[in-house]
């Protein structure tokens, strides 16, 4: 539907992009305790950031998608 894309925020920038055009980066975060004992605990976080067309090629986003891809498909595929 057209003018219905709902908006998100540039994660460098600031600028309001629709999210059909936006770049959408996944990155892991792990949080630990620093203990090296069976008390430690390790919490892994998956979080999505939004860019704009300009700041993803200015951060250089979409090589780093480009080689996420690749090694996806080499896990997949041996």
């Amino acid at each position: 539907m057209r003018g219905k894309d709902t908006l998100v925020r540039c994660e460098s920038c600031g600028r309001t992009v629709p999210h059909s055009k936006a770049v959408v980066y996944e990155r892991s975060i792990s949080f630990s305790t620093e203990t090296r004992t069976t008390q430690d605990v390790r919490f892994f976080e998956r979080r999505k950031t939004y860019y704009c067309i300009s700041c993803a090629k200015h951060r250089g986003i979409f090589e780093k998608l480009k080689r996420q891809a690749i090694e996806r498909s080499k896990r997949e595929y041996g």
